[in-house]
């Protein structure tokens, strides 16, 4: 069985990792440690291992965040495997601090997010599976970037590299991360833009819940400089949120106050700075030791010339998580036969319309092993389109920072309709005659984000429209789309 993994942060390598033990991998990515959004993660990663907690638990908390719209089957196989993905993880070499004792996130009942080097823990996953990769004379690693797939019939067989060259596989498994660099404001890499996606997109496969984009609510906000995340763990530690004045808000918008879900927290200080017109600031300074627990929050705000340990930081939400992608089973398998997907690019459904924090370095490994070892002869899941697409998607890109531009204003946590009719138009229209190189991934999946988004007559989890501010029983349900059309998929599917 030769694999090809396309992709270098934690799913791409776990993925590799597994899949060694069925044949040859190659792994085709630029160096991770550069621009992968699993160094950048900070919030940890959850399972429940601690006494008196239990996975049914963690399930319903996954369920809850989603909204309604999470997939059970694949939330019971999250976090059922959670446990033996930590174990395994720690077997290659991983240390997790303070012995292994989780700490407290937003929209957890528990104390199940564990963490390493403080706030370091994607950095620290990063290192240790680069590490074992790097031990294991199975798997060859090209750095590159995939610019298409290449199919027989129906099926993938193998990828082309850009800049020449074509590999051929018995199946290629996507872990390209999510599609966070189509905004300006945002906490991941610039680079992840979608490529991914729109791969499986051009071979004919159907990408699901794409107007589910998850805003972190507390991503540093001083003019000039990046949106740095400063992780939920802080709020889970007792950091509170305050307005202008000095005062607390978050009680009048959900009885948890700083733990409510990262939807209902993101729109609720994009709320206080509209109504005060005012900045929102983070309060960390009653945490013991703050420094030494958080030193990447730390240094992200002396880089801006705050102290965290003092200081009232300013924040503001952030494009953080992608909820949607390359629709997938709980085996990784997409809906076209030789392709699989995992991680960030992928859609299994677990997130439902708002992913729980600290969910995602573990679906990289969770789902990263089974896209692995999955049976590749048995079907992959079939959507059938019940709607045509409606319009010509964008197949000239625009340049990069016209897409972000657009989508900073109309695609970010709340919407309506006149905006995304807006930046869906923006975003088919001819690009102006420079010298400016076009960003064809990045502004097709915008086109389709405002598409879907514009589908949701109503306002779930992640998604928020003022012109449809309640959710609606008509949209309980999943959005699909391929080059084929639109498609309805039950979230018990």
């Amino acid at each position: 069985m030769r694999t090809v993994v396309i992709g270098g942060g934690a799913a791409g390598l776990w993925s590799a990792l597994h899949a060694a033990e069925r044949g040859p991998v190659t792994l085709v990515a630029p160096d991770p440690s550069a621009g992968s959004a699993t160094a950048l993660a900070q919030g940890g990663i959850a399972a429940a291992v601690a006494e008196g907690d239990a996975p049914a638990h963690h399930a319903d908390d996954t369920i809850a965040a989603g909204a309604g719209l999470s997939d059970p089957e694949a939330v019971r196989v999250l976090t059922d495997e959670a446990p033996a993905a930590i174990q395994d993880l720690i077997a290659r070499g991983m240390v997790f601090d303070a012995g292994g004792a989780p700490t407290l996130e937003g929209g957890h009942s528990a104390r199940r997010v564990l963490h390493a080097g403080g706030d370091a823990t994607g950095w620290g996953i990063l290192r240790t599976l680069l590490e074992a990769v790097d031990r294991d004379d199975r798997i060859r690693w090209i750095d590159g970037r995939a610019s298409g797939l290449q199919r027989s019939g129906h099926r993938v067989h193998g990828i082309s590299i850009a800049g020449g060259g074509d590999l051929e596989a018995d199946r290629v498994i996507l872990a390209t991360g999510g599609a966070t660099g189509i905004f300006g404001r945002r906490t991941g890499p610039a680079r992840a833009v979608g490529e991914g996606s729109v791969l499986a997109w051009h071979a004919g496969a159907a990408l699901a819940d794409l107007e589910f984009v998850q805003f972190h609510p507390t991503a540093l906000d001083v003019p000039g400089h990046p949106a740095r995340l400063l992780t939920e763990a802080l709020r889970g530690e007792g950091a509170v949120l305050l307005d202008a004045d000095g005062d607390r808000f978050m009680d009048r918008f959900s009885p948890a106050g700083e733990l409510a879900p990262r939807d209902v927290v993101a729109r609720a200080i994009f709320h206080i700075r509209v109504e005060t017109r005012r900045p929102v600031l983070l309060d960390a300074t009653r945490i013991p030791d703050l420094r030494r627990h958080f030193p990447t929050a730390a240094a992200s705000c002396d880089e801006v010339g705050l102290d965290i340990a003092r200081d009232c930081i300013p924040v503001a939400p952030a494009a953080h998580y992608f909820g949607g992608g390359v629709l997938t089973d709980t085996w990784g398998r997409t809906t076209v036969p030789g392709l699989s997907a995992a991680g960030e690019c992928a859609c299994t459904g677990v997130h439902g319309a708002n992913r729980l924090a600290s969910n995602s370095l573990l679906e990289a490994l969770v789902f990263g092993r089974r896209a692995a070892l999955a049976d590749d002869d048995r079907p992959v899941r079939a959507v059938e389109p019940h709607e045509p697409l409606g319009g010509e998607p964008p197949y000239i890109g625009l340049p990069i920072e016209e897409v972000r531009s657009v989508a900073d204003l109309h695609l970010g946590v709340i919407r309506n309709d006149e905006g995304l009719r807006t930046v869906a138009a923006a975003l088919v229209a001819p690009p102006p005659v420079r010298e400016v190189v076009p960003d064809r991934a990045a502004t097709l999946i915008a086109w389709l984000v405002a598409q879907a988004a514009l589908r949701r007559e109503e306002s779930r989890g992640a998604h928020f429209r003022t012109d449809f501010p309640e959710s609606r029983e008509e949209w309980h349900h999943r959005q699909a789309v391929s080059v084929r059309g639109w498609s309805r998929v039950d979230p018990a599917s």
